[in-house]
């Protein structure tokens, strides 16, 4: 089933796209289910199961809070982020939720949500079953699901594997221009004539009109502005028990006093402030732009905008060719390897997130798709190997800085691209392949599991 630029690009909530935005959407899917099922009015009782990556940093990802909010109804693009903390009191101190905003059902969070830390579901690292039972506790539901990266949730009831079930749209026609490897797209590219972008916008009008799209699009742009500028304003200590203070309120103040500035790399810190502030702000649990995870949402924003302030002639159309390609970027990804950190480390979001930016930098610099390609594969290239060890759990260490570091290496790599010809050694297809057996060799303790790397070797303050 072919994949969409809004199925890369997700508005939703932070802190993680794995362990927040999917059991979210997993959690109000089940509570959908015991409806359709017809026991919705029977159940009074419900218990979630949490299972390797998940049981191990589900607590610093906010899984938990997740959960419960799905269980009510929630849905991660439209739930009141500032409303959740009073939310979550609520259900605590009731020691009840409402079932998709409408049954009350008992609910303690330490005796009904379960993290299974020594156990894992056979299909993804990123498990969790539900159960939902009558007064006399007889089983009434029983469901798995698995939330396999970037807010996508697969029903382990009717897939084999991770990836062949995914909730995707069903398209009303076949693609345009149908595509599985980057070959494909610069083969596709070149017989028709086609930038990059084009292409990519052809194939998102099967899915609803051109105008839709554009509309959409510009509608996750502003969402990715919106975030930086609430990410500049605010202030005071990061949530989850680090003590890690926001930076980057302090950042903006001190760029805006260095306005005239003559530094050649005063642009770098803009970028670096840019992602730094949507970074905290996922970590806050703020609403942000899954792109294509949350743990890297800060980098293609930030890229976006140093060619809005950069980029002579840079425009909203350029915004829209840069999310296409970026999303098309993505899609290979998503396709042929993985953009799950449980499943291949840092290398599946970070490394994935500066590809899809550096590729599509290039795109809206006047690259051919040749250099496009180029721009991707060394953004890839040099993030392969990089591990997700967040220390205590949470999405701050080293996540918010690695995404600044991210947004910078991908705006190097379109420019090394586009002073080449767009001829290179290594294809991206071979590095995604690469990404891949890479992330199948590396240590379980390096794939968000806070059991390896910085997360063991920096004492918790």
């Amino acid at each position: 089933m072919p994949l969409s630029v809004f199925d890369i690009f997700k508005i939703g909530i932070g802190p993680s796209s794995s362990h927040t935005v999917g059991p979210m959407k997993a959690a109000r899917r089940f509570a959908e289910a015991l409806e359709s099922e017809g026991c919705f009015d029977r159940v009074t009782r419900i218990g979630v199961e949490l299972y390797g990556s998940l049981a191990h940093t589900g607590k610093g990802h906010g899984t938990d809070v997740a959960l419960q909010l799905g269980l009510e109804g929630e849905a991660p693009d439209t739930t009141d982020v500032d409303g959740v903390p009073l939310r979550i009191a609520r259900i605590a101190t009731e020691g009840k939720l409402r079932l998709l905003g409408r049954r009350e059902v008992a609910f303690r969070v330490a005796d009904q949500i379960v993290f299974l830390r020594r156990k894992s579901l056979p299909l993804h690292p990123n498990g969790m079953r539900f159960v939902a039972e009558d007064v006399a506790g007889a089983r009434l539901l029983e469901r798995t699901y698995y939330s396999v990266g970037g807010g996508f949730v697969v029903d382990g009831a009717r897939t084999t594997t991770a990836t062949d079930a995914l909730p995707l749209p069903v398209a009303p026609a076949p693609l345009a221009y149908p595509f599985k490897s980057g070959a494909d797209l610069l083969r596709l590219c070149k017989l028709h004539g086609l930038s990059l972008s084009t292409l990519a916008l052809e194939n998102e009008t099967t899915f609803q009109p051109e105008a839709d799209v554009r509309a959409g699009l510009l509608h996750l742009v502003e969402t990715m502005r919106a975030c930086v500028k609430r990410g500049c304003e605010r202030e005071g200590i990061l949530p989850g028990g680090l003590k890690v203070k926001r930076r980057a309120a302090g950042l903006h103040r001190k760029l805006r006093a260095e306005a005239s500035s003559s530094d050649p790399l005063n642009a770098m810190d803009w970028v670096n402030l840019w992602a730094l502030a949507v970074n905290e702000e996922n970590a806050a649990g703020g609403r942000v732009v899954t792109a294509p995870t949350n743990g890297a949402a800060g980098i293609v924003p930030a890229v976006l905008h140093y060619y809005a302030r950069w980029i002579t002639g840079a425009d909203d159309d350029g915004a829209i060719r840069f999310l296409l390609t970026a999303g098309a970027v993505g899609m290979l990804y998503k396709m042929n390897a993985s953009i799950s950190g449980a499943e291949v480390g840092c290398q599946g979001e970070v490394g994935v997130a500066c590809s899809m930016a550096a590729g599509a930098l290039a795109e809206v610099m006047g690259g051919t798709p040749e250099q496009v390609e180029n721009a991707a594969e060394i953004g890839m290239e040099h993030n392969l190997g990089l591990t997700c060890d967040p220390i205590g759990g949470l999405v701050q260490v080293p996540c918010i800085e690695r995404n600044a570091m991210g947004a910078v290496k991908a705006i190097n790599a379109a420019r090394l691209a586009l002073r080449g010809d767009g001829s290179h050694l290594v294809s991206l297809d071979k590095v995604i392949a690469t990404m891949r057996q890479t992330g199948a060799d590396m240590l379980t303790k390096y794939k968000e599991t806070a059991r390896g790397g910085l997360a063991v070797n920096i004492v918790e303050c």
